[in-house]
């Protein structure tokens, strides 16, 4: 095979090569490293392949499912809360996001309820979801029969549940209750969190032990205003800069020190007028490639 064709070729399909690895890892950095990976198995083929796309997207798949097992084992020892790494979706980053279906395939709560899968079955389920493939196709792709494959979907299914609900509501009103529950936080508004937030709301951080978070879950209204208050108290919080843009299809708030830094990334879940879920990423390693984009 020409390699600069070779070349070409893969780079028309790099942006959904990763947007898949993403979505079956939780993880962008690993993600990158997938699609290179599959990129030097892509440059030592020699013979014809009668249709790149699909040999990209077995390779790019396997070798997920490889580091799927690995990842879990490792998330298991992981220092408090495991979230999965924000990335900016403003710029495409991980294909279109117009529909409630594509902005729920990358969300965070899908990223979250997505590990209660094994890998085989988080596969079938992001292929079909997120990518269209038939059920033939993704036997294909994992050499499995069609049916296995209609039946992982359907266990898959089961497991995550039908969360769609939760992303109905439009992205100004998300946008609307995003910037009135910061307000209420910066200024100490403990009657307006208390009108925000959810009775049975759950806050989430996830530090890996490289910054100072919550180890657990803060579960409840009367904790969460405590903690957020908590939050606001810390001296890093003097001078700190916040900007909503969007992370993982969804308006999020991305919070800067006053030397211009990304040190955390809070994005909210919520249903109807109220905040369901609050994930604050402050590990810088889960922060490397949202700080990247904003390079």
């Amino acid at each position: 095979m020409d390699g600069a064709g070779s070349a070409e070729v893969f780079e028309g399909q790099r942006a959904r090569l990763f947007g898949l690895a993403y979505r079956l890892l939780g993880s962008a950095s690993e993600a990158e490293d997938m699609v290179q990976e599959t990129y030097l198995r892509w440059s030592q083929v020699t013979g014809p392949v009668a249709v790149p796309a699909a040999w990209l997207t077995r390779v790019v798949t396997n070798l997920c499912l490889s580091q799927l097992s690995s990842a879990r084992r490792q998330r298991e020892s992981y220092a408090g809360p495991w979230l999965p790494e924000p990335v900016l979706t403003g710029d495409g980053a991980l294909g279109p996001l117009e529909t409630v279906e594509q902005r729920e395939s990358v969300s965070l709560g899908m990223l979250i309820l997505l590990e209660r899968l094994t890998p085989t079955e988080r596969a079938v389920f992001v292929l079909r979801e997120a990518f269209g493939h038939s059920h033939a196709e993704i036997g294909d792709i994992l050499r499995i029969d069609e049916a296995h494959s209609r039946q992982l979907y359907r266990r898959a299914r089961t497991h995550v549940g039908e969360p769609r609900k939760r992303f109905e509501s439009d992205r100004e009103h998300h946008r609307r209750i995003l910037k009135g529950f910061m307000e209420a936080t910066m200024n100490g508004d403990v009657a307006a969190l208390e009108r925000l937030l959810a009775d049975d709301v759950v806050a989430w951080a996830d530090g890996g032990g490289m910054s100072s978070a919550a180890r657990r879950p803060v579960r409840g209204l009367p904790k969460v205003v405590r903690y957020l208050g908590g939050l606001l108290a810390r001296p890093e919080a003097v001078g700190a800069m916040i900007e909503i843009l969007d992370i993982n299809g969804e308006p999020a708030v991305l919070i800067c020190s006053s030397d211009r830094d990304l040190v955390a990334i809070m994005a909210l879940e919520v249903a109807g007028d109220r905040v369901v879920v609050i994930r604050t990423m402050v590990n810088p390693a889960k922060l490397a490639f949202a700080t990247a984009q904003l390079a």
